[in-house]
């Protein structure tokens, strides 16, 4: 009894959770339990109410440890989060897609602009694009320009420093290159049952994309 109690102090939303869920506010919860990320109230309350790390302009998911900038430069798919784990850094200066299902792990960075070495004053932008079901694993880091193709598995603490648009592959290494080639035939595809793209629902996406993001 004493732990439960001590477990409700420190959650004190909890006993209302129940309730919460059933609000039409909420209804992201509920149906995206299926996702490879499923998000929670608690989640959402620490982003948006509380504001904590900074990170309450997304329209997706992202971890308080993160950080992400030029939110209105980077377009995410259906259960893909950049920042959703601890310690990731995301800059969509240059402008980020990032595909459906896509999966990012902790300390992933991704940048889409550099310094320009002999002006570090000035910005040299260049877009970055990263396929449907890829994978890009812990430390892992995606350069400015940098295309990857569907199914391409980034390798934890490699550097992508060039394109793959072919995909189905998984890189790994400093500076990285292709260690294995994935068979098309094994690949599954998969679709969630009612589809997200961050809190919003992907029937509602595309109307605020016009109206908020340029990308």
């Amino acid at each position: 009894m004493k732990r439960k109690l001590l477990h409700l102090l420190a959650n004190p939303f909890r006993v209302f959770l129940p309730f919460i869920n059933r609000l039409p506010a909420f209804r992201f919860i509920r149906e995206t339990k299926d996702y490879q990320n499923h998000v929670g109230f608690h989640f959402w309350f620490n982003q948006k109410v509380l504001k904590l790390g900074n990170n309450h302009k997304a329209y997706w998911p992202v971890h308080y440890t993160s950080q992400v900038y030029d939110v209105h430069k980077i377009l995410v798919g259906v259960d893909a989060y950049p920042g959703i784990m601890k310690g990731c850094y995301i800059q969509g200066k240059g402008g980020i897609t990032i595909g459906d299902y896509t999966q990012i792990a902790p300390n992933v960075v991704i940048v889409s602009s550099n310094h320009d070495v002999y002006d570090t004053r000035k910005s040299i932008l260049a877009p970055v694009s990263i396929g449907k079901y890829s994978w890009l694993g812990a430390g892992s880091k995606i350069m400015p320009g940098v295309t990857l193709g569907d199914w391409t598995v980034v390798a934890a603490g490699a550097v992508v420093t060039k394109s793959f648009p072919e995909g189905y592959c998984v890189l790994a290494g400093v500076p990285a290159k292709v260690v294995k080639t994935l068979d098309k035939e094994k690949c599954v595809p998969f679709h969630n049952k009612i589809a997200y793209n961050g809190y919003i629902r992907s029937d509602k996406f595309e109307a605020y994309r016009r109206k908020h993001l340029s990308v």
